[in-house]
């Protein structure tokens, strides 16, 4: 004998309804409210991920976060949503069944993968084109309202570094496969876990700051990372979003060396500079690239750290998502403080002369 379920308790009905439920915004603001969105991160473990997870979970967002790591690793997402609205999924980048599985219920996709060096299982070209190129050709296909991927400023497919020309084809498979979709270009970020202002705060204790041609032929525009969060989150909210691309910059430019220089006033230590051959620090780089650990740098990271900051004056940025961008004097110390001696620990800002900004390049 069959029975008819009722309506009310039906599984599926009621999967239905709660996903049509989750994307109407109600409730008062903030994270025990429902913002309707219901957004995939991928690579939301990364350095950027943590902030964006942090920006959505805020407003009330359901958040799905795909990982490949251990699941202890990523136990510090879990309090930046209310309860149930941050969700994992354990996630193969090479089985299209997963990703699949990871998007099906988002009307917002966050592609944030990315990795500083190459491996044995995943070359830069898995990593910035192929993964980002499967993601949204699902994505569109599941009907996703909105696609942000996260590239960089000075991408480029004749660039020197390997990782930036991947950069830059990535940025055209994701356009002919989801040509709404909006793509960021941010410069070097900066923020307490970054590998840039960390990276030289760390280089000074051993052999002091090698830079190429004294980095006074290299001029940077470093951005804070919660400038970038906030620019993704402001970038789901408007609808005139689609279809463009963001060069995101911090205000100010500077040579690499004043930027430097700057970054050891900060932390009350000798800064010293000596000027390094191009070839003689790509061969110091490729000593660190053989460690069995995760290498401190290398020879793509000289190319481009050691790269100037591409000019865009036709693309919108931060100010046309409603943002100010934060100074590298405002914000450096949040960064730099725990790379102190203890005597200089608590010690102000006031000592340290900003870096002198380049307005000519």
């Amino acid at each position: 004998m069959c029975y008819n379920v009722p309506p009310s308790t039906s599984p599926l009905l009621q999967q239905q309804r709660d996903v049509h439920h989750s994307v109407i915004p109600h409730g008062k603001s903030g994270r025990s409210s429902v913002s309707g969105i219901v957004a995939t991160v991928f690579g939301a473990t990364g350095f950027l991920g943590r902030y964006v997870v942090g920006r959505l979970g805020r407003i009330g967002s359901q958040v799905i976060i795909p990982y490949r790591c251990d699941p202890y690793d990523m136990m510090y997402l879990r309090p930046m949503g209310d309860l149930g609205q941050i969700l994992f999924m354990e996630w193969d980048s090479r089985d299209k069944d997963s990703i699949r599985r990871a998007i099906e219920h988002s009307n917002v996709v966050i592609n944030l993968v990315g990795r500083e060096w190459e491996t044995r299982n995943f070359k830069f070209e898995d990593v910035f084109v192929n993964i980002p190129r499967d993601i949204a050709r699902l994505s569109k296909e599941a009907g996703v309202e909105k696609f942000i991927h996260m590239s960089h400023l000075n991408a480029h497919l004749r660039s020197s570094s390997k990782y930036l020309r991947n950069k830059a084809a990535g940025e055209k498979a994701v356009r002919e496969e989801f040509p709404d979709a909006i793509i960021m270009k941010p410069s070097e970020m900066f923020g307490r876990e970054d590998r840039f202002f960390n990276h030289y705060a760390n280089m000074g204790w051993f052999i002091g700051v090698p830079l190429i041609s004294m980095g006074k032929r290299t001029v940077k525009q470093p951005i804070y990372v919660v400038d970038v969060a906030k620019a993704i989150l402001n970038s789901i909210k408007d609808p005139d979003a689609k279809g463009k691309t963001y060069a995101l910059t911090g205000p100010q430019r500077y040579y690499l060396y004043d930027l430097v220089a700057y970054l050891y006033a900060v932390l009350h230590r000798t800064f010293l500079p000596y000027p390094l051959p191009r070839p003689l620090y790509r061969l110091g780089a490729r000593f660190f690239e053989v460690s069995p650990f995760e290498p401190w740098t290398t020879r793509d990271k000289v190319d481009r750290f050691h790269t100037t900051d591409m000019r865009y004056p036709d693309l919108p940025g931060l100010e046309d998502l409603g943002i100010t961008a934060t100074p590298v004097e405002q914000k450096a110390i949040e960064v730099l403080r725990r790379h102190r001696t203890f005597r200089w620990m608590d010690t102000e800002l006031e000592e340290a002369k900003p870096a002198k900004p380049v307005t000519d390049m």
